[in-house]
């Protein structure tokens, strides 16, 4: 795995937000709104985690999955790859990717004790089968960097102590993985966003120790409004949800 984030496939493969905003024709064809896709994103995001917390595996792994869920859908349209069995296989593959493996029979053994829904209980052969064509849709790029790791050298290197907003920082970044921010900016970048609302919200001024890191706080304050903003307007609803499915289940 490469050592250095700059000179990382997750580097060479950063997209703009506009690169990343975008349904794919197919789901277009079926009526599947931008706010749609974000959603079915953000409602998948919170199932590979359900599932991960079933299987017991560690938060690098969910979030090396959601970004691999992300990454195909820049690529590949929900229409062809349903969410619902990229889910559970994008956890599998971060698994083996992050040395946590867990068996694809529990994996299925747990879709099934968590989901009534037929449409989400995947068997084992379409797991392993959907797994193929991930790392393809992925071409085969599986390194993820993660805000975690820099979050907490930024912490000790700015002195914080406080448990308080060590813990909201944190929050903040897991948080994160429900958009698609850690397709579009360096995960360093991520870190001090989230480091920056909680100093805000913990009412911790480390102001002067921002200003000798010699970043562009403009765009450290951007991707904090982003985060903001997430917060304040998406809710997830089960109605809204069966609805934007209601769409991709739909063969005319």
């Amino acid at each position: 795995m490469a050592a250095n984030f700059w000179t990382s496939s997750h580097f060479e493969q950063l997209l703009d937000p506009e690169e990343v905003d975008v349904v794919h024709q197919l789901d277009k064809d079926k009526g599947l709104t931008l706010e749609e896709f974000k959603l079915i994103k953000m409602h998948m995001t919170n199932c590979i985690l359900k599932l991960a917390q079933s299987v017991k595996v560690r938060q690098r792994v969910v979030a090396t999955a959601v970004t691999y869920m992300r990454r195909v859908y820049t690529r590949k349209s929900m229409s062809e790859y349903d969410p619902r069995l990229i889910a559970p296989t994008c956890l599998y593959l971060a698994s083996k990717a992050e040395e946590s493996t867990v068996q694809a029979r529990l994996l299925v053994f747990y879709i099934k004790k968590l989901n009534s829904d037929e449409k989400y209980r995947y068997e084992i052969k379409e797991i392993l089968e959907m797994e193929m064509k991930i790392l393809e849709a992925l071409n085969y790029y599986l390194v993820v960097f993660h805000p975690y790791r820099t979050l907490a050298q930024l912490l000790q290197d700015a002195g914080i102590n406080d448990m308080s907003m060590t813990q909201l920082s944190w929050g903040l970044v897991n948080d994160t993985y429900k958009m698609d921010l850690i397709l579009t900016h360096p995960p360093y970048l991520i870190a001090l966003a989230c480091m920056y609302i909680a100093s805000v919200h913990r009412e911790k001024d480390i102001t002067t120790w921002f200003e000798e890191l010699r970043v562009d706080m403009n765009v450290v304050k951007n991707i904090s409004m982003e985060i903001l903003d997430f917060y304040e307007n998406y809710k997830i609803s089960d109605e809204r949800i069966n609805a934007a499915f209601s769409k991709l289940d739909f063969n005319p």
